[in-house]
């Protein structure tokens, strides 16, 4: 039986000795702590060289790395040369392997897991092939070699400027600093350093040693990258609320194998030098071991996502958030404030809110930014696409740089120029406007508000409900998207816009998609509105008129997604027996923490919440960009929002949130409304209502036919059959 001796300068608390078959050799092994010290160390080596087969060199750096030597790499040379004709080995190369392995692996199985984390390397001088695999992954780099080295309160922050530092370390090693200020002040200053860097950093690669000098306000949400990882060192790394630990070194017979430990018995069970194992040779042993790295969560599974959110101030009023903006308001002329309203668009991009708390049922949570950005619709509007882009990159690059994996665009910054598409060509991360979840939200809502006005009947089976619905701001994005939903939902859908040639284009595409939906155009509102049960307003008009509210049928359901709302409070005032409601509000799961948004705690606008669930869905891509949203992914993100636990918050309008009482007050007005125009009628000798009703459906569906059979008979006599 060979004998193999793993000498380390750590813990001696951590030793073990046992007996196993490896590589079809017997082998003893084991491991010896010095509690580091380098003496202890060098002795046991001396004891152990003519005993054991092979010695491996436990937390021991090795000088064949990036860089020059340091002092405890020649310390690591004297132990070597101290072992004699012993084969010998400190397991760099093998642990460089399988660390690297380890983050593809984890990257592999957990799926885009360090897309734009923020890393910290104690040592990118040791980790370097490490860190050149983690760059494939995140641009976010942070190496501490400066400090932990020379004691320089610095930390490196490319792999650029790594290489730099590892040029001119063969000098500055040697060299000793004046101290300009005492020893013990320059160590906190640095210790100080680091801690601001791990509290920063979402991944940690470090030797799991050199972090039993930190606690939970620096390890508390991490993911730590490292090797050797034992039962008492997980119960600390619990303590400590770490989320999860990646463990490069594999296990047998239940101990955990350092890397040098491991490379030693390859040296003992094939009786080669150290030199003489090629990268072939490890490949082969390790493929025939298959030691999958270690992913293990100290507190159970625990996966944090995160995201950023671009935000901008929809009206000057909101400027008056800030106490002195708001008594300025007060005691200044109106041009102060459309003085201030132009100088906030050229503001930079900065971070409104931190938002933490969401977490899915799943497991999974998310984490991220609110970025505002200055410019009010009307400034907006008032440049050209060029000027919001900028500052919309410049948002995404502060989003990247603090580690967030998708961007999403809110408000107006989602309608400027081509909604979102140039944005996401130029933009360094994944970007999605939302608008899938808006239109989604926008039916839920409105179909939760029918089922609880109760004023119509209810469908029986799969059939269509028996109501007319209209969609005004029908070629928007938005617009479009929900009324490619309505036509599978509604008797009829009335589609409303201004652009005459895209309205007739989305009439054909809706009705090569849905063949039997009954659709009606109009280039105003106002010409159908009195028919309508339920109507969506999602068009992009900052403020502008774009229905009569007081033509409304009594009992209809107003669903205004446009944000500015196309329906002010003063005309919403106006009509009590319509429920006017606001789409698009989301209820996050979890508890959750950010600054006001202009809606209750723990609600999100739709567009915000999509921006979530695709974090919480670990979907990093770009979702929905520009103004042709598919109906596929309306329906996906409603069903991927249901999976992390949204849930439509309560119907809110102007006014706020509408209760059961609120409800039932405007559906009594609106039969009172009813019963009152059916009087009126009946007295002149007009139809009622609901003969009224399906006598104006009538000519439109006959209008949908006929303009469909002419559509075929010119399709006919354009084939090549007919010709």
């Amino acid at each position: 039986m060979k004998t193999v001796i793993s000498i380390s300068l750590g813990a001696s608390s951590q030793d073990f000795d046992f007996e196993t078959s490896f590589l079809g050799q017997a082998l003893r092994v084991r491991r010896i702590g010095t509690d580091g010290s380098w003496a202890k160390a060098q002795k046991l080596v001396q004891t152990w060289r003519s005993r054991a087969d092979a010695i491996g060199l436990g937390l021991v750096k090795d000088s064949h790395g990036l860089g020059a030597h340091s002092e405890i790499a020649r310390e690591g040379d004297r132990l070597k040369r101290a072992a004699g004709e012993a084969p010998v080995s400190t397991g760099a190369r093998l642990g460089e392997i399988f660390l690297e392995w380890a983050v593809r692996h984890t990257q592999g199985e957990l799926g885009h897991y360090f897309d734009n984390a923020i890393v910290l390397f104690f040592s990118g001088l040791t980790h370097h092939k490490l860190a050149m695999a983690m760059s494939e992954y995140t641009e976010n780099l942070l190496f501490a070699d400066p400090l932990l080295q020379l004691g320089v309160p610095k930390l490196l922050t490319s792999l650029d400027a790594l290489g730099l530092y590892a040029s001119g370390a063969h000098y500055v090693t040697e060299w000793v600093p004046p101290r300009l200020m005492p020893d013990a002040l320059l160590k906190s200053w640095g210790h100080f350093v680091l801690r601001r860097a791990m509290q920063k950093a979402t991944v940690v690669v470090a030797p799991a040693h050199e972090l039993d000098a930190f606690g939970i306000e620096e390890l508390a949400g991490k993911t730590i990258v490292t090797s050797t990882v034992n039962e008492a060192r997980l119960a600390y790394f619990k303590e400590c609320g770490v989320n999860l630990v990646v463990d490069s070194s594999p296990q047998l017979d239940g101990h955990v194998l350092s890397p040098d430990l491991l490379d030693a018995m390859i040296l003992a069970a094939t009786g080669k030098a150290a030199d003489q194992i090629l990268e072939d040779d490890y490949l082969e042993i390790v493929a025939t071991m298959d030691p999958r790295p270690r992913l293990l969560y100290p507190n159970g599974f625990k996966r944090v996502n995160r995201f950023a959110f671009v935000i901008h101030p929809l009206s000057q009023e909101y400027f008056k958030i800030i106490k002195p903006v708001e008594v300025l308001s007060r005691v200044s002329p109106p041009l102060f404030m459309d003085s201030l309203e132009k100088v906030m668009a050229y503001a930079p991009p900065f971070v409104y809110s931190r938002v933490e708390g969401i977490r899915s049922p799943s497991g999974v949570e998310a984490e991220g930014w609110l970025i505002s950005v200055g410019g009010t619709p009307r400034e907006i509007m008032s440049h050209g696409p060029e000027f919001t882009y900028r500052r919309l990159l410049d948002a995404a690059r502060m989003a990247k740089r603090l580690g967030a994996q998708i961007m999403g665009l809110g408000a107006f910054t989602k309608v400027v120029g081509d909604a979102g598409v140039t944005v996401a060509r130029r933009a360094p991360l994944p970007i999605t406007t939302g608008n899938s979840y808006s239109a989604s939200g926008a039916l839920w809502a409105a179909h939760d508000a029918l089922l609880r006005m109760d004023l119509l009947p209810r469908p029986k089976g799969k059939e269509r409900a028996a109501f007319q619905a209209m969609v005004v701001g029908a070629t928007g994005a938005i617009g479009a998207a929900c009324a490619r939903m309505l036509v599978r939902a509604a008797e009829q859908v009335t589609l409303v816009s201004p652009e005459t040639a895209k309205l007739l284009a989305l009439k054909e595409s809706i009705l090569r998609e849905t063949p039997d939906a009954k659709v009606v155009l109009s280039a105003q509102a106002d010409t159908y509105i009195a028919e309508m049960d339920m109507i969506v307003t999602a068009t992009s008009g900052a403020g502008k008129k774009v229905l009569d509210i007081m033509k409304v049928k009594p009992g209809c359901v107003i669903t205004d997604v446009a944000r500015p709302l196309d329906l002010p409070p003063s005309e919403v005032a106006k009509r009590p027996d319509v429920l006017v409601i606001e789409s698009g509000e989301i209820r996050l799961p979890g508890e959750v923490r950010m600054k006001n948004i202009g809606l209750p705690k723990g609600l999100a606008y739709a567009c915000l919440a999509e921006t979530i669930v695709l974090a919480l869905e670990g979907r990093f891509e770009n979702y929905t960009v520009g103004r042709a949203i598919e109906w596929q992914k309306v329906h996906e993100i409603y069903k991927l929002g249901l999976k992390h636990g949204m849930q439509l918050a309560a119907i809110s309008g102007v006014n706020g949130v509408f209760s059961d009482e609120d409800i039932a007050k405007v559906r009594e007005l609106a039969l009172a409304a009813r019963a009152r125009q059916d009087a009126a009628r009946k007295r002149s000798g007009r139809k009622p209502a609901a003969a009224r009703h399906t006598a104006a459906a009538a000519p439109a569906a006959a209008n949908v036919v006929a303009i469909e059979a002419a559509t075929r008979r010119r399709r006919k006599a354009a084939s090549p059959k007919a010709a």
